[in-house]
């Protein structure tokens, strides 16, 4: 997704109020079922991860390397979709090491 149809999902989903942390641990969840159940496959997961990174990329602070920020949400993500950090638990800030 370009940065335009970003900030335009991401407009939409503020308006309807789908920002909260209960809807997107339960988007997680269920991309983790659909994807144990081989209904998405790699790249389908790849996608979404993409999107949600390209969302969270739009409030970058400007004091912190943007190559080094979307590397780090990256890490994150990829365990997050791997099933290797909870759903639910804190993910450690930016630069801070996981417990």
């Amino acid at each position: 997704m370009d940065t335009s149809d970003t900030r335009k999902l991401r407009e939409t989903l503020d308006l309807l109020g789908i920002r909260a942390q209960a809807t997107a641990a339960g988007m997680v969840q269920m991309m983790l079922e659909l994807h144990r159940a081989g209904v998405l496959d790699d790249a389908a997961v790849d996608r979404v991860k993409g999107a949600i990174c390209g969302d969270l990329m739009l409030s970058c602070p400007q004091a912190i390397d943007r190559r080094e920020y979307e590397a780090s949400l990256r890490r994150r993500l990829d365990a997050l979709f791997a099933g290797q950090e909870p759903v639910g638990r804190r993910m450690p800030a930016f630069g801070e090491k996981p417990e």
